[in-house]
């Protein structure tokens, strides 16, 4: 019997969710993914001191301005390390927009942009390349008009509904909806334990697959943070899951039976009235969890952000 790593790539296209090209050459997934903390554990690794150089290096020729010669080093450092990982997978790789500028649409366009203008000064094309944005009002809306000009995103920092209702409309080619940061929230709140059967992230991540099956949303779903296998087996068939390397590792040394629990709907529904900004922002303040999990993790990607210009700054 084949693992259960195997098992679920017959039916969930596998995203690794980490900077390390080595854990990537290991599992070789279809996708990988990178955020300002996986980054910033990227910079401690020693092979990758060669890209640091090269990022500092070329942000030099771009500004005489050491704060610009910081942001340059960090968007050029994503863009070649992701240039580097796309040597290893046959699809796409997610790169992310700085996280302290997920309230602001203009200027998340903007980044975005020049992420993508970068990917293809070095001969990546953007069908190979995701940009990574906050699932903030903001963040979706820029999205919006990215993907209208060919620039596909994923919108991460996903916990409720209303996120995933408004990025279906607004034509995100995908969402990742977080399931273990969901679960830490409810056992801290409610003080119990769950089982991967009623796993609050599992739920959630279970009720916007359907949803956008039922009604024919192209938006894909793709489950991220996971705390343990069970969540993973639970979500098999979901478009795609990004999991990280130690869980992968656990999927492929188990050789038991993986079920099929995500089947898309065969009868399409008409899409309801779009979600307006009011009823979005609505929504987020009644979900005290989903509100303050993206606010915990828009917080937390800026300081691994800032902690990774420190040794950007240190190099200048």
């Amino acid at each position: 019997m084949s693992n259960k790593l195997s098992q679920l790539k017959a039916f969930t296209t596998i995203v690794a969710d980490t900077g390390d090209i080595t854990a990537i050459k290991d599992f070789l997934p279809e996708d990988a993914t990178t955020n300002p903390s996986l980054m910033l554990k990227a910079a401690q690794i020693p092979e990758y001191a060669p890209f640091l150089d090269q990022a500092v290096a070329w942000a030099k020729t771009q500004s005489d301005d050491k704060d610009q010669q910081i942001l340059d080093a960090g968007d050029k450092l994503a863009v070649i390390v992701g240039t580097e990982i796309l040597k290893y997978i046959p699809g796409r790789i997610s790169t992310e927009v700085d996280a302290r500028l997920s309230f602001d649409k203009e200027a998340t366009l903007a980044k975005a942009r020049k992420l993508i203008a970068l990917y293809e000064e070095a001969g990546v094309s953007r069908d190979r390349v995701l940009i990574k944005a906050a699932s903030t009002w903001e963040g979706i809306k820029a999205a919006e008009e990215l993907e209208k000009e060919g620039i596909n995103c994923n919108l991460t920092l996903l916990f409720s509904f209303a996120q995933a209702q408004a990025c279906a409309e607004a034509g995100v080619f995908l969402i990742s909806p977080f399931v273990g940061r969901i679960l830490d929230w409810y056992k801290k709140s409610t003080g119990q334990e769950y089982t991967a059967e009623t796993d609050p992230g599992v739920v959630s991540v279970t009720e916007i697959y359907n949803y956008y099956k039922e009604h024919g949303y192209n938006t894909v779903v793709m489950g991220a943070s996971f705390r343990n296998i069970g969540e993973i087996e639970q979500l098999a068939g979901c478009d795609r899951l990004t999991i990280s390397p130690n869980l992968l590792e656990e999927l492929k040394k188990d050789e038991g039976t993986l079920e099929r629990k995500l089947i898309p709907a065969t009868d399409v529904k008409p899409a309801p009235e779009a979600i307006t900004e009011a009823a979005f922002r609505w929504a987020m303040n009644e979900d005290a969890m989903a509100t303050e999990k993206l606010s915990e993790g828009i917080r937390n990607f800026a300081v691994d952000q800032r902690k990774l210009e420190v040794t950007l700054a240190s190099m200048l």
